[in-house]
């Protein structure tokens, strides 16, 4: 296939997943020239995530349009202690959507691609020249173009954080995750959540049921003096019966990787250049999830960018560090988690109602 030819650009954006498409949509919008790279020639492939959706996500943002055959309607959690007592839990109209996640990805390509922005399958960021003077773009990207602004949504180790001297992120959960296709949880209704210092120090395991199917994860505080991966084998033979799954079934799919716990990065944006999703740190140091709060600050990214070229609004630079979460609560718990997490407290405690409160503000937002 032939190179395509270096264009202009307003905005370039690494990575297709949530923070970054949720960037390129916002921009283009507002009319901007917009170019999204993806390293990878599917979408769907490869994926980190657990794919779920919080009901302010689902109902307020793009997200709002996605197909019903890809998501799963989850009313509930069960939080468990190390004993497998459990804790049921719920929110006057509160859900969350469990996802086909590699099918979502693909529609949300798609999506990008109607909006009328170039997105460049199989590409990735390798290097890109400054040109501070250029009145065509700051930035020089080889084989791609020239852009006014650069944004890093290439995950948790970004190659745009490094070659522009932005923040790094330092802190991680390490996570594996397991699917079941066409498998059925015996409580479909609920995520299912375990506390247990011993198979998930400084985090949790979890069970979902998926629209195609479970997803069984289980993840720990990744640290140097923590060496080898999650035992989540260990996990199944520990809960497999309190959930259906038949210990003895091997997994169809198999995902793991590094999920950022620290908070935003600093410095998260320079002049022309801005990180956004686990690049920036826009995971919850609590609860790891990120795609609510990727998805805004993402919007956010690209509409500071877009009213800054079309209005002569603030410069995104700020924009970006004003939209960041500052996770100030959340990440006390993380330290509080990282330092003291024990099993017998929670064995003891967990149906008081200190920490069914607790658990719903966690959960809930409330």
């Amino acid at each position: 296939m032939a190179a395509q030819p270096e264009r202009e650009f307003d905005l370039i954006v690494v990575g297709a997943s949530f923070a970054g498409a949720a960037c390129a949509l916002a921009a283009v919008q507002y009319g901007l020239r917009v170019c999204v790279l993806e390293r990878k020639r599917d979408p769907g492939m490869k994926l980190h995530t657990t794919g779920i959706v919080v009901k302010e996500a689902a109902e307020h943002t793009w997200l709002n349009r996605m197909p019903s055959h890809l998501v799963r309607r989850v009313e509930g959690v069960r939080l468990y202690a190390p004993n497998l007592r459990s804790l049921p839990l719920q929110a006057p109209n509160y859900y969350f959507l469990t996802t086909d996640t590699p099918n979502l990805m693909r529609w949300l390509a798609g999506e990008l691609e109607a909006a009328g922005v170039d997105l460049r399958l199989m590409q990735s960021f390798t290097r890109t020249d400054e040109l501070p003077d250029d009145p065509r773009g700051r930035w020089h990207l080889p084989g791609i173009g020239r852009a006014r602004w650069l944004v890093g949504a290439d995950g948790a180790k970004s190659r745009v954080a490094q070659r522009c001297g932005l923040g790094a992120v330092r802190d991680f959960l390490y996570g594996v995750e397991h699917e079941f296709a066409g498998a059925a949880l015996d409580e479909p209704g609920a995520l299912h959540c375990f506390l247990d210092r011993r198979l998930a120090p400084g985090y949790i395991g979890w069970a979902a049921q998926g629209p195609t199917g479970v997803q069984l994860g289980l993840a720990f505080r990744h640290r140097p003096d923590r060496a080898g991966v999650p035992d989540i084998d260990a996990f199944r033979r520990k809960v497999g019966d309190c959930l259906g799954i038949p210990a003895s079934r091997a997994p169809d799919a198999v995902r793991a990787g590094l999920i950022p716990c620290g908070g935003p990065v600093r410095p998260l944006a320079r002049p022309g250049a801005l990180l956004t999703g686990d690049a920036a740190g826009i995971v919850s140091p609590v609860t790891a999830g990120g795609i609510h709060s990727a998805w805004r600050h993402g919007w956010a990214v690209g509409e500071a960018v877009a009213r800054h070229l079309r209005d002569g609004g603030p410069s995104p630079e700020r924009g970006a560090e004003r939209a960041a979460p500052r996770y100030r609560l959340k990440r006390a718990l993380r330290a509080a988690f990282d330092l003291a997490q024990c099993d017998w407290p929670v064995n003891l405690l967990l149906s008081t109602p200190p920490v069914r409160r607790a658990a719903r503000q966690v959960f809930f937002h409330r």
